[in-house]
């Protein structure tokens, strides 16, 4: 059957090409006449007649080999290494899959059907992109001759928005934790999330968004949209653009920054920090934008400090004394996500910023993660919970809003 697929692709393909343009509707009649063709002389049951068909229409007008994986709700993570090598994830677990595309030059399509979708470009010249599907999953993609062994797609799949509280039921946070984050949402703290790959930042800051008041004006930032805020009215989405072949109208996330800052915005919401863009973060944050969230890259919350005043250094010749006072003052709360060897997504910390002092950002640790070390030997499952470990400090905001813990 798989030999028999590429042999009618191929016929409807050299089909194809002598037609200028076809409507979804003409390609499946166009299939299913070759498969009944194809029926007359080889028996097919129903089932595998309507397999061929779905895999032959998205290896036209879908993505192909992918497309299954891009439907099937377990699938976290899709990597492929080449036209014959995919991997996938699921539940945390790394596996091959069992399929694979029928030749690059499949594989080099489907990359571009993705990337022309959302107006980017890669090629030889540019062989590095980010994209987006549909449904809203992340897309990278690096081509030869940067990738050596053939195109490398990774894609980031995202479930539908989890709220806190199927957070609470996964255990990613605790009841009294959850309530606090809540509170300070809704007082407008500003508050920067922090975490490795893969360890839930986007996920944590959409449900932290449902916290957000109705009557207000939000703006997102993103390099590529993933964020979905559903039940905001006054939403204004903005995502960046790269430059054009002669390497004019590029948008980046600074340039949008300073766009949103002239819209009225309640509050700003920057899907994720990684460079010099850090220091109009910073300075948004500092003009009265209160409740603005964002995320980045970082090992800890210390660490994710560190690295802030490394981007913001990148963006601006200013004294580091400078760029941790402006740090300080912008960022009220720090939430550092990870993941633990059980493969399980938690909030490890959430600590306070409370002010700059003696040259050094100083931290108010609220609640840590503590692991149950009495039942970790021999278990593969981490047990242990978020506990409270301190009490926050800059109560003004909280007193403003009415609001007590």
């Amino acid at each position: 059957m798989e030999e028999q697929r590429r042999k009618l692709r191929e016929e409807i393909l050299r089909e194809l090409d002598e037609r200028q343009q076809v409507a979804d509707e003409e390609l499946c009649d166009i299939i299913d006449s070759r498969i009944l063709e194809y029926g007359k002389n080889n028996f097919l049951p129903l089932k595998d007649k309507m397999e061929l068909r779905s895999r032959l229409f998205d290896s036209f007008r879908r993505l192909g080999a992918l497309q299954e994986l891009v439907d099937d709700q377990d699938v976290t993570e899709i990597m492929v290494n080449g036209a014959d090598r995919v991997f996938v994830e699921r539940n945390g677990r790394m596996e091959p899959w069992v399929r694979a595309f029928d030749s690059p030059e499949q594989l080099e399509d489907t990359i571009q059907q993705i990337v022309s979708r959302v107006n980017r470009t890669v090629n030889v010249s540019r062989p590095i992109a980010d994209a987006r599907l549909s449904d809203g999953s992340r897309v990278h993609v690096v081509l030869p001759p940067i990738a050596l062994d053939g195109p490398a797609v990774t894609i980031r799949k995202f479930p539908k928005p989890i709220t806190m509280a199927r957070l609470l039921k996964l255990g990613s946070i605790t009841e009294e934790a959850s309530d606090f984050l809540k509170c300070i949402v809704e007082a407008g703290y500003n508050i920067f999330i922090s975490g490795g790959t893969n360890s839930g930042k986007s996920t944590f800051l959409n449900a932290l968004s449902a916290c957000i008041p109705k009557d207000e004006r939000i703006v997102t930032i993103e390099d590529s949209a993933e964020l979905k805020i559903t039940h905001l009215p006054n939403l204004v989405r903005l995502e960046t653009r790269q430059a054009n072949g002669e390497g004019d109208g590029e948008v980046t996330i600074g340039d949008l920054i300073r766009a949103a800052l002239r819209m009225n915005p309640s509050r700003i919401i920057v899907g994720e920090v990684r460079g010099k863009e850090a220091l109009d973060m910073i300075s948004a944050m500092n003009t009265g934008h209160d409740g603005s969230l964002s995320t980045g890259h970082g090992n800890s919350p210390r660490d994710m400090l560190s690295r802030l005043e490394t981007m913001v250094l990148m963006g601006a010749d200013i004294p580091l004394a400078a760029v941790r006072s402006q740090v300080a003052a912008a960022i009220d709360i720090l939430i550092h996500l990870g993941r633990l060897r059980d493969k399980s997504r938690r909030v490890l910390s959430i600590v306070e910023v409370v002010g700059y002092e003696n040259g050094e950002i100083r931290l108010n640790p609220l609640y840590r993660f503590e692991e149950d070390y009495e039942d970790r030997e021999g278990s593969q499952t981490v047990r242990g919970s978020l506990k409270k470990v301190g009490c926050i400090q800059n109560t003004e905001k909280l007193k403003a809003a009415g609001i007590e813990i």
